[in-house]
């Protein structure tokens, strides 16, 4: 069934994609659970990341259902990959800097690293942590800070106050007031989401 195109959805569907941060995204490493997936795409929609990569080697991408708690899937675009050299090197070509989550003696807290340079950061599955091969090509550990006794987050909290931290250092210097994307490729993402 064809989408209807009123001028009040193309202009909300313009409003959201000029806020769009293109160079701003996360690295999901094996994350199994649908309702921690669901929850990580809904945190990209709301602090306007564009897409993000999936890393499943040892899990499958969960079946994510049509209910709204799930309609992050369709606004947040999804690259599969299986190469973990190509996909970080690709990253990296790209002037990206790339974190993985972790509590190693290395690992620095989230507070330290500037997420308005263009950035990826790898959230892995909360039981095995980051992929051996991942973990190797990016040696750059960050944490959030806790003050209880439980030292971790559930993997999609994570997301959520990384993104927001992240957010908060771009929006800061008003990267949401300026597009990231050319005029041609905004038009371009209109078209298609107005399709969707």
């Amino acid at each position: 069934m064809e989408k209807q195109r009123t001028p009040q959805r193309e202009a909300r569907v313009r409003e959201v994609l000029a806020k769009r941060q293109k160079d701003f995204t996360l690295i999901i490493d094996n994350v199994w659970d649908p309702h921690n997936v669901s929850a990580i795409l809904r945190s990209c929609d709301a602090f306007g990341v564009y897409g993000i990569h999936l890393y499943y080697t040892v899990s499958q991408w969960p079946e994510l259902a049509k209910k709204s708690s799930a309609s992050g899937k369709k606004w947040v675009e999804r690259t599969k990959h299986s190469d973990p050299v190509k996909m970080i090197s690709g990253l990296r070509d790209q002037g990206y800097q790339v974190l993985r989550t972790g509590f190693s003696e290395t690992a620095r807290p989230l507070m330290d690293f500037d997420l308005s340079t263009p950035s990826a950061v790898i959230l892995s599955n909360e039981h095995s942590g980051t992929a051996p091969e991942l973990a190797e090509l990016v040696p750059d550990e960050v944490y959030i800070p806790m003050q209880g006794m439980i030292q971790s987050f559930n993997v999609s909290v994570a997301a959520a106050l990384i993104l927001y931290h992240g957010f908060s250092q771009r929006y800061a210097k008003g990267m949401y007031n300026d597009p990231s994307f050319t005029p041609e490729e905004l038009e371009k993402l209109t078209a298609e989401w107005l399709a969707r």
